[in-house]
This record gives C-alpha cells, structure tokens and sequence, in this order.
C-alpha cells in the first residue's frame, strides 16, 4: 500500500452518554408498538446527553484511553468530525486538546459532511502517515442526534464518540487502496445554520443510501477492488441498525448475488450491538460497527471487512480493511461494555427535559448543572465561552 509498510487503525476506543432513554419507554409514551422499535428498525436504547455533555466532552472521553495506551509524543495531527459542531469557527478539537494537555506542536482541523465526516478524517489521515510514517494522527468523530420531538426521526436519536488512532504498521485493521466514491446533491437530510435539530425526509434519505451503496461500489470495483466475495463482514453506516441490513440486501441484489438472510445476518450481525443501544450517533456510527464486530466476532485475523460509509447529502465511499493477526489483545472490551452499563436510565420526563434545554445566547455567565459522571464535563459558559474542566 505504502511501500513497504501499511497504514491503519491502530487503536480505537469511544464514549457515550450519561443517560439513556429505552424505546420501550418512548413508545409508552407515544402509543407506537414497541416492536415497530425493536424489529422495525432494529433500536432498543438511545444515548442522551446530561445538561453537561457535548461533543467535546464525549470525545475527550474517548479520546482518554488512547493517550493513556500510546502517550501522545507522535501526535501530530488531530482531524474532529462532526455535524453537531458548537462553534462555526474554532474546532472542537481544540478544548479536547487542552482537556488532555496534548503538545502545542499538533494541527488541529474539524471537518463536516453529514455521516460520512469520519472516513473523510480517516482518509486524510492515512495520506498524512503516508507522508511520514513516524506520525500518528488522531481521529475524532463525534455527535448528538437530535430531532424534533414526536416526529418518525425522534426515535432513531443517539450519541457516541469514537477516537481512532491512525499509524503506520497498524494493530488493528489495515486500510486498503482502492476506495470507491460517489457523490449526489439530494437534500434527503439537513441542519440550516439556525435550527438546533435535523430535518430529515425519510423515504428519500433510505432511497439515497441506496443510490449511494451502488455509486461507492461501481466506483469502488471500477478501481480494482475486492470481489464481494472476498469480504467476511460489512460494516455499514447504521442511521438505524436494520439499514445496515437494508443496505447490504441492496449491494447483494445490485451485483446479482443470491440473497441469504442468514448469510446476511452472519457478516452485519455483529456489528449491530452497539448501535441498537447507542443510536445513531451519525459521524461515529459505523465505527461503533466496527468496534463491535472487533469486541464480539470469533477470531478475525487477516480476514477482510467492507466499509460502507454514507452522509446525507450526500457523499459515500466503500474501502476495505484486513483485520491484522494479534488484533484481540489490544482491544478494550471491558471498558466498551463498561460505558454502555454505566448510563443511567432516565424516564421520559427527565429526557423531554434535557431535549428541550437550550444554552443562553446572551453572551452571560452561566454555571452549567452536574450531572455526569463522566471524565469531563461542561461546566460554564461566560462571554459566549463554553468553559469545560476534568470532572
């Protein structure tokens, strides 16, 4: 790929929120068969910030480990991706730099596009390694998913960050070359400056996803790519789990393969754990697929794993990664599960609460309320300063 090294994945860990809303809590409330939840989309849980939570402080928790592990002396480079961003100017990545105390010798760039931000980063970073191989470069995605409440898209909320440490002789995946890309100017989904949640049209986003899965793999094999056969998972963007599903039936179907559900089931299954408790956490959401097929399949050394990174919009690329023997002792499945138990159940006041909540725009100073239990924390916010400190 890069002479005579590989570049890659070589570490990845991510964060979640303080509490968590059941789907069977919201369909208590809004009368919608629980079932239309748990088997129709594949959700059964969403992550919801505290009064104190963010992007930043979801991502300088992921981001925590990593540091801990590597130490930070070959960073060089951090790319945040996000479409929640707090700040149409400065990135995001800038306080989770101070919160860490990473050296001052580091470029710091947020980058957008909808869901498909964080391969973007991924991308980029990978041509920076390429560039010098004794770099490392840390890579952030990180989101809210917020909508209006009591609309179809309510239920399909969640937030996560994902951080991956991306280095030459990688020890989790390596990336391959070829990518395959395909881009199409389709307002199926979009966040105007002005509006706090998305909007989103149903129909048309699944529709464009689709459209998307085969532009990326026409490019993608057009490039020389791997046969369809040679893969052992997918790892798709999961807006809700069953697109996953959705979208690798369409692929199937697109290069005339027959269509075997539990053949399907065997290489997307897994990498659904996370995100049917998580949900969507849009840039971070098919890395939490990958984080969950890496923390639950059997043994999947030097096996291949298709990704298939989509963004609203909309903008898409599928590329492949080899899993690289020896993989299992370095991840950090404990602590995965462990951020996931750790959420505190809330009922649906509490979340109507904390979804309707707004930070003051009037430049004030304003103490933030505790509520996570978390490693950072937003604490204040002074001269239209958002003020965040180790918990």
């Amino acid at each position: 790929m890069s002479g005579d090294f590989t570049i890659g994945i070589h570490d990845l860990s991510f964060a979640t929120t303080q509490f968590v809303l059941t789907h069977a809590t919201l369909a208590a409330y809004n009368g919608t068969p629980v079932g239309k939840y748990h088997a129709g989309i594949g959700q059964r849980s969403m992550s919801v910030p505290a009064a104190d939570e963010d992007v930043v402080t979801m991502a300088a928790a992921a981001v925590a480990p990593i540091v801990s592990r590597h130490g930070s002396d070959l960073i060089r480079t951090i790319v945040f991706a996000t479409e929640t961003s707090i700040d149409q100017a400065r990135a995001a990545g800038i306080p989770v730099h101070s919160l860490l105390g990473l050296p001052s010798a580091t470029r710091i760039v947020e980058l957008k596009q909808a869901c498909y931000g964080a391969t973007a980063a991924l991308q980029f970073a990978i041509g920076l390694v390429r560039r010098d191989r004794s770099q490392q470069v840390l890579v952030i995605a990180s989101d809210v998913s917020k909508y209006d409440l009591d609309t179809p898209g309510e239920a399909t909320q969640g937030a996560a960050a994902v951080a991956m440490l991306v280095s030459a002789d990688p020890a989790l995946v390596r990336i391959e070359d070829p990518s395959g890309v395909f881009t199409a100017d389709i307002m199926d989904f979009w966040r105007p400056n002005y509006r706090a949640t998305a909007l989103v049209d149903g129909k048309e986003s699944v529709s464009a996803y689709l459209q998307a899965v085969e532009g990326a793999w026409k490019d993608y094999a057009e490039q020389g790519g791997r046969r369809l056969d040679e893969f052992s998972a997918f790892c798709y963007h999961q807006p809700f789990t069953k697109m996953a599903y959705k979208a690798h039936r369409h692929l199937l179907q697109y290069c005339g393969s027959n269509i075997d559900e539990g053949e399907i089931t065997r290489v997307i299954g897994q990498t659904t754990a996370y995100n049917t408790v998580i949900g969507n956490s849009y840039t971070a959401s098919m890395y939490l697929g990958l984080a969950a097929l890496l923390d639950n399949a059997d043994d999947l050394s030097h096996q291949a794993i298709g990704f298939l990174s989509y963004g609203s919009g909309s903008v898409a690329e599928f590329f492949a990664g080899t899993v690289v023997p020896g993989y299992r002792s370095h991840l950090r499945r404990a602590a995965h599960h462990e951020v996931i138990v750790r959420r505190q159940e809330i009922d649906y006041a509490k979340y109507r609460e904390l979804h309707e909540q707004s930070l003051p725009v009037d430049g004030g100073d304003y103490r933030v309320p505790r509520e996570t239990t978390g490693p950072y924390r937003l604490a204040a916010l002074s001269g239209h300063k958002r003020i965040y400190e180790p918990r």
